[in-house]
């Protein structure tokens, strides 16, 4: 069929005659196959062809997240047009556009491939360019990248994700530097949007190799490992752990809970953290007093402090030098305790034992918190990430989302539009579906990821919902208390516990600082719409165990929504249950710019 588009391609045109066709293109560091590529006087195009007359939802988008990727990811398709082409073998001649996708029988295949070609006035890459490894490299998922560290100490370069985050680390690296020549000890606060790569910011900071010159030799000797990475979010702990003892080692001296560590230390004294480096991940979600003292019930009254307070503390055993990284999101607190926020590192500082030996060093957004700190602050603009890369670079996520939960659905409308389009800007292509069918939305994830094995997609709710295991999602303490997190997001069709068999649930607690490629969020009565605004009424209570209280129990519910609409590399297919209750709802996602999926 392509032999035979190519002979009139070339019985049109002599010159295509130096055109190049690529078949069965794997694409590097994943194992999808776009079935062709056709380069053709500076223009790229990806084809995949499906034996119908009709193409899904699920070939569309397959076809289109190639053209993104390799716009997004290979050097030779930064600057030229890339199309997404697909040929459902059975389909007529005409052209035709859907989101962003051309549409063509296999008879109009030569005609709209000249077209494309015609007018490009950039030479275009060779062949060999074009399949030249290192010309290409996606974004890895935070397990990939956290992978990737562990082995090599480093993570591949993707070109705009490195310049986004390379100041950052390199700041960092300064900081650390001087505070070993100076003998001082500082606190670094790194803010980002959602998917802006704190995470691998903090870890490459602990694991890239900028520190191994500078640790300072205990009784023991001199410390292998200069820094650690430390995470309140079990989860996300136990994930890392997992992979990375697949991968033959890493466990908890790569992650460590923050739990484990304050057990390791508070109350003796006489431990000297072999660290010099702890990097605290969400510092904004840190405990305060109360919830320490729930969560550590057993130490005695004294031990008692906030969590920023007890990390300074340890800190200020470290000999010579220490450098504290706060790792800062936003409205993503969904833990009774976590509410007090940023203020308690102001105030932390405020009681240390000598405050004038500690220097902040943040972005000026968190100037006001710190002014008149009598250690000194220092304001650099590197410390604030604020380009999402997680999402394929897709940098207005958190500004839809923020519309959707704000109930602003004309500002999620106009930012869906950018979303949605593989075509306009690079940063685009990500899918935002909406079904009132569970099974739909099932089957639309199974076809669309049917041929690539590696990626991982799942079943979200939030936990404070009480109607959907009427809809077969069973989102109850009971259930999702056992649900083992490690193979639920690393392991594939073999595993039982895999997340894309699309049985077993996550919410809010389990997929936090975790991702997928693509989530299947359910929509719980918790957070629905009543008479134009956003209502808890129906949200399942918080109890009432140990001392600590929810502040504001509406934003909690806010924050776990957040979490849940950002969890997926790809994009979301929401299912709003059939109920007369959820109508509302279903409405205001689909004025915010989710589409029907038919």
């Amino acid at each position: 069929m392509l032999q035979c588009e190519a002979r009139e391609i070339l019985a049109a045109d002599t010159a295509a005659a130096g055109w190049d066709a690529i078949l069965e293109f794997r694409l590097f560091y994943d194992e999808r196959r776009a079935d062709a590529i056709v380069l053709g006087n500076g223009a790229v195009a990806v084809i995949e062809l499906k034996g119908k007359e009709q193409p899904s939802r699920a070939d569309l988008d397959q076809a289109a997240a190639y053209a993104r990727d390799l716009r997004a990811y290979h050097a030779c398709c930064h600057e030229r047009p890339v199309t997404a082409i697909l040929v459902p073998t059975r389909a007529g001649p005409a052209v035709r556009v859907k989101d962003g996708v051309h549409v063509v029988g296999p008879g109009g295949l030569d005609t709209l491939l000249r077209e494309l070609a015609r007018g490009q006035r950039a030479p275009g890459p060779s062949r060999e360019e074009f399949l030249d490894e290192g010309n290409y490299s996606p974004l890895p998922s935070l397990v990939e990248a956290a992978r990737e560290l562990f082995q090599s100490g480093t993570v591949r370069e993707i070109w705009r994700a490195k310049a986004h985050t390379d100041p950052a680390v390199a700041a960092i690296a300064r900081i650390a530097h001087e505070a070993a020549r100076t003998k001082t000890r500082h606190l670094v606060l790194i803010t980002g949007v959602p998917g802006a790569g704190k995470t691998l910011v903090g870890m490459r900071a602990v694991h890239a190799h900028h520190l191994d010159d500078l640790a300072v030799p205990r009784k023991s000797g001199k410390p292998t490992v200069p820094g650690i990475y430390l995470t309140g979010n079990g989860p996300l702990s136990e994930v890392l752990q997992y992979e990375l003892k697949k991968a033959g080692g890493g466990g908890k001296t790569f992650v460590r809970h923050i739990k484990s560590y304050l057990n390791a230390y508070v109350g003796k004294p006489e431990r000297i953290p072999p660290e010099h480096l702890l990097v605290f991940d969400e510092a904004q979600r840190a405990f305060d007093a109360d919830k320490v003292a729930d969560t550590h019930a057993a130490w005695p009254a004294e031990w008692i402090a906030s969590e920023p307070e007890l990390f300074l503390r340890i800190c200020e055993r470290m000999p010579e030098w220490s450098v504290l990284v706060g790792l800062i999101g936003g409205g993503q607190e969904i833990y009774v305790g976590e509410e007090r926020g940023l203020v308690q590192w102001r105030e932390a500082l405020e009681r240390s034992p000598a405050p004038g030996k500690w220097t902040v060093h943040a972005p000026a957004g968190l100037e006001p918190l710190f002014a008149g700190f009598a250690g000194g602050s220092r304001w650099t603009p590197a410390l604030n990430l604020d380009t999402e890369i997680r999402f394929h670079l897709a940098g207005d996520l958190h500004r839809f989302v923020s519309g959707v939960l704000e109930g602003e659905a004309g500002a999620a409308s106009r930012v869906s539009e950018h979303l949605w389009s593989p075509l306009g800007r690079e940063s685009d292509g990500l899918r935002l579906w909406l079904t009132r069918d569970l099974d739909a939305g099932r089957e639309y994830l199974r076809e669309r990821f049917q041929s690539e094995p590696g990626t991982r997609y799942g079943l979200l709710a939030s936990s404070r919902d009480k109607v959907l295991p009427e809809y077969g999602v069973n989102n109850d303490w009971q259930a999702t208390k056992t649900l083992r997190v490690g193979p639920w997001f690393c392991e594939g069709d073999e595993h039982p516990g895999s997340c894309r068999h699309l049985t077993t649930v996550a919410t809010e607690f389990a997929a936090q600082g975790l991702e997928l490629d693509m989530a299947l969020l359910c929509w719980g009565s918790d957070f629905i719409r009543q008479d134009g605004e956003w209502s808890t009424d129906l949200a399942r209570g918080h109890g009432k165990r140990g001392r600590a209280r929810p502040i504001d129990p509406y934003q909690m519910r806010v924050n776990a929504y957040r979490v849940l609409l950002t969890r997926g590399r790809e994009g979301a297919v929401v299912f709003v249950p059939p109920d007369a209750l959820f109508d509302e709802t279903f409405e205001h996602l689909l004025a915010c710019g989710f589409r029907p999926l038919l």
